[in-house]
């Protein structure tokens, strides 16, 4: 590994991080509608050029149907849920959540026809992954309506993240991948669109607020990705897949160092239960992954 891949390595562990955080700022001044598509709209309006310009666009003209899937499966529906879900839940429960998508990847797995041997190893890391969230969700934790309405959106958005890599290795893997997040970036914007301007608010939101967005669709959308395709062509999809277990001890330090987060023995538990179980279950081959914010 060069020094350059080394720092862009570094570089997505930690922007991959960020995300959640960021989520909660912008959320004190924009509705989750408007938060989801502020950020792919931004992300949108740089790939998009970028893809046009490199000339494979074209190539997506077979792939309609799983462009369109992968926009709903990785993009609307998670970008949405989980800004949905971090107004009654912290941002490092978000992050942590989110760290189970390689379990629901392999979990779900076999609907698209994908079939792996189940190891031991990688069963006992279902399990240890499984137990992770249930120590998570089951310790130290005020459990309200409102509080479980925001897990199941964050859960919610791992199944669509989990869906969208699999869209990819099965319809979309023979097409170049950025051109394929810009169309998806496109289409989101589009289809948010009327719900980000039913969600308008009334007021100009603070710098704080747009800021936020800033930074959710410049670096963390399209900053991000762009890097992670590079990455993924220099040392592989299962190396650069490492990334998943660091980000989420980010978002975690991030919310209870500045934004004050409780973080007790439940999440700690959980967090290095998950991210063992994620470990040990993605020894062997998976299906590989293209975004988990």
């Amino acid at each position: 590994m060069t020094w350059r891949v080394g720092l862009i390595f570094v570089a997505l562990c930690l922007i991959w991080g960020l995300p959640y955080f960021f989520i909660k700022l912008a959320l004190t001044g924009l509705p989750p509608a408007g938060v989801a598509w502020g950020r792919i709209a931004l992300g949108a309006a740089i790939l998009l050029p970028v893809a046009w310009k490199r000339g494979t666009l074209s190539e997506l003209a077979r792939h309609k149907g799983a462009v369109c899937a992968f926009a709903f499966a990785e993009l609307i529906g998670p970008f949405v849920l989980i800004a949905v879900g971090e107004r009654w839940v912290s941002s490092s429960l978000a992050g942590i959540l989110i760290a189970t998508v390689p379990l629901m990847v392999i979990a779900i797995s076999p609907l698209f026809g994908v079939h792996e041997r189940l190891s031991g190893r990688r069963l006992g890391g279902l399990v240890i992954g499984f137990l992770g969230v249930v120590t998570l969700l089951g310790i130290d934790v005020v459990q309200g309506p409102s509080w479980w309405a925001g897990v199941a959106c964050v859960g919610i958005a791992t199944v669509g993240y989990a869906l969208g890599s699999l869209i990819v290795q099965r319809h979309l893997s023979d097409v170049d991948e950025l051109a394929a997040v810009a169309a998806s970036l496109t289409i989101a914007t589009v289809v948010l669109l009327p719900a980000a301007a039913l969600t308008v608010p009334h007021v100009v939101p603070t710098p704080l607020v747009l800021g936020s967005l800033l930074v959710l669709g410049t670096i963390c959308t399209a900053l991000a990705m762009w890097l992670y395709f590079f990455l993924i062509a220099e040392i592989g999809a299962a190396r650069a897949a490492v990334i998943t277990y660091v980000n989420p001890a980010v978002a975690a330090l991030l919310g209870v160092f500045i934004l004050h987060e409780s973080f007790g023995l439940g999440s700690a538990l959980g967090l290095v239960l998950i991210l063992l179980g994620s470990w040990l279950a993605t020894q062997r081959r998976v299906p590989e992954q293209v975004s988990d914010s």
